[in-house]
């Protein structure tokens, strides 16, 4: 019969570490292709309502977002319902030249497809979301659209 010899002295190989950068490099890489940022950052507070029916919008590079809610910083903008577009308070007046710009933006093909997203805190006042209404219709922006969340169903047992 034939002997088997235990092998003395010999280790298991180190794993390899070269190839541990380009890893780590393509990792990186991937995820500051596929993060998106925020294109504004929020100085009023939107909790937004509920709804039943929910669609989600097709081409979000064609929306415009107007945010109405109550300042983040109440102790020194107050508590009333304020207007945010892009990164700033705005008045129902600028809503105007806010949506002349968003269009002079956008090519001449897709300016017909521009939708204004209203994104309104669920506090707030219909008054100011009517008067907003009212100057994007003056402009000429008719597609609007109200920015919900899905209203969760119980589930059943």
């Amino acid at each position: 019969m034939a002997k088997f010899t235990k092998k003395v002295g010999k280790d298991v190989p180190k794993i390899s570490t070269s190839s541990l950068p380009d890893i780590i490099f393509m990792l990186l890489f991937f995820f500051m292709v596929t993060t998106t940022m925020r294109e504004a950052t929020l100085l009023v507070r939107v909790r937004a309502p509920e709804a039943s029916e929910v669609q989600k919008l097709e081409k979000k590079s064609l929306v415009s977002y107007v945010y109405i809610g109550q300042p983040l910083n109440y102790r020194k903008y107050g508590t009333e319902s304020r207007i945010q577009l892009n990164d700033q308070f705005a008045t129902v007046k600028d809503i105007q030249e806010f949506i002349q710009l968003e269009r002079e933006a956008r090519d001449e093909a897709d300016r017909k497809l521009l939708t204004t997203s209203l994104k309104v805190d669920r506090e707030t006042k219909m008054g100011v979301v009517t008067d907003v209404k009212q100057e994007l219709r003056k402009v000429g922006a008719f597609k609007i659209n109200y920015s919900t969340r899905k209203k969760a169903t119980p589930k059943r047992k």
